[in-house]
């Protein structure tokens, strides 16, 4: 009868069993790992694009800043130069655009179109400022079949005066006559007396403009007496001072507090941003806005007051408790990847537990089936002995038998160790019977 094969190599068969047991469940944890890394929380992508404003304007300027300061971290700003607020938020709502984030000022999106983004916070103010002819104008309704420059076409100045115009009655097409211009071209015809109002915010309304205005005769700044009436009814304005000689202290410009309103400019994004990036612009918001101004004190902005796009979660979390103790400790791609391996410890948990069961109970069950191997091969020596001849047969099967017995006591010990319990039979009777044969 043809004897079974045994390995003469016992130690590299046990690496074989072991590697074929345990090998197949080591790769399904290490592919679950990497999909959980790469896919569950992917890192940070190492550029993002900003949609900006014209290439003098402010908006642009604060941009620029925003790249200085995620360059220090290895994270490249690409900004785009846009026509204003209208444009930006064009671009954060076209995915074709791959925009990651832009300044929006408010009132320029509609509730739709608002859910569809996310806010990281409010940044500044751009007050609405309305310089006119003559003295005593209160009501922008007084305003009605005079020429107005409202801002140039597709700006968040137009889109606003619009709505606060037609609040007040005053609708394109009717007697007022609305002029799509702004900034130094809109004064240059309020002096000229080619316009009978002008309409300036943002970068419109600079400290130097509104001061040429204020000084020459018969140009005044209307005082919005209803300023708490306008903020309740659009939510995205609030209620701001000129104080009196905060232009020019020296010659008290202007004379008496003006009440102004002003949308605020927020920092907006898609809801895809990753959340370390969120913590990032967050922190250079802090250091570009944060300081005081000619309408805000310091470190009154950023504020997670968000106007009209919901505060995302992220901003939430750092404007309550800040960076996390990772990413004020390490450097932030080290405290990334960190980050990101402490959330792989739940998976990698929930898969190793079952296996350090499944292996055992795998590597026992290949012991076992070469212990049988090993009974086929003892039959087959016994019916050996059964026809011995000589005493060189007699010497070649004792050999055989000793190797056996070996291979028999090293399975035992492996059996103890996996369930404490012998299940091998003894081949003692075996061999005393091939060694007295």
């Amino acid at each position: 009868m043809k004897r079974p094969h045994l390995p003469r190599d016992h130690g590299r068969s046990v690496l074989h069993d072991i590697t074929w047991t345990a090998g197949p469940v080591v790769l399904v944890i290490a592919i679950v790992v990497a999909l959980v890394y790469w896919l569950v929380d992917p890192a940070p992508p190492k550029t993002i694009t900003m949609s900006a404003g014209q290439p003098d304007s402010s908006f642009y300027i604060i941009s620029q800043e925003y790249a200085k300061l995620l360059a220090r971290s290895g994270i490249t700003l690409k900004v785009l130069p846009s026509d204003g607020s209208v444009q930006n938020l064009q671009r954060l709502l076209d995915p074709k655009q791959h925009v990651d984030l832009a300044l929006v000022q408010g009132g320029v999106a509609t509730k739709e179109q608002a859910s569809q983004l996310m806010s990281l916070g409010s940044v500044s103010y751009v007050p609405l400022v309305v310089f006119y002819r003559g003295k005593g104008l209160t009501l922008l309704s007084q305003l009605e079949g005079k020429r107005i420059a409202i801002g140039r076409e597709g700006s968040g100045t137009r889109m606003l005066s619009l709505k606060l115009l037609e609040a007040n009655g005053i609708y394109p097409g009717g007697d007022t006559q609305l002029l799509p211009t702004d900034g130094l071209q809109a004064a240059t015809q309020l002096v000229s007396n080619e316009a009978d109002a002008v309409f300036l915010s943002g970068d419109s309304a600079t400290r130097g403009l509104m001061l040429r205005l204020l000084r020459v005769p018969g140009i005044s700044a209307m005082d919005f007496k209803e300023a708490s009436a306008y903020t309740r009814l659009f939510p995205y304005l609030d209620e701001i001072e000129l104080p009196p000689g905060v232009l020019d202290l020296g010659r008290r410009i202007p004379p008496e507090t003006v009440h102004l309103i002003s949308p605020t400019v927020e920092l907006v994004a898609r809801t895809s941003l990753h959340p370390a990036l969120s913590d990032l612009l967050i922190e250079a918001a802090q250091e570009v806005h944060g300081t005081a101004g000619l309408l805000q004190h310091a470190g009154q902005f950023p504020t997670p007051v968000a106007h009209e796009f919901p505060i995302s979660e992220d901003a939430s979390r750092y404007y309550r408790s800040g960076k996390s103790f990772l990413y004020r400790t390490l450097p932030f791609w080290i405290a990334n990847i960190a980050d990101r391996a402490l959330l792989l410890l739940l998976p990698v948990a929930v898969l190793i537990f079952p296996a350090l069961r499944l292996v055992p109970a795998l590597y026992r069950w290949r012991v076992r089936s070469r212990i049988y191997r090993y009974y086929g091969a003892l039959i087959a020596v016994e019916r050996g002995a059964m026809r011995v001849t000589s005493e060189d047969e007699r010497r070649a099967l004792v050999v055989e038998l000793d190797y056996i017995a070996r291979l028999h006591h090293i399975m035992q010990r492996f059996e103890r160790f996996f369930d404490r319990r012998r299940v091998v039979p003894s081949m003692n009777l075996i061999e005393i019977d091939i060694i007295g044969a």
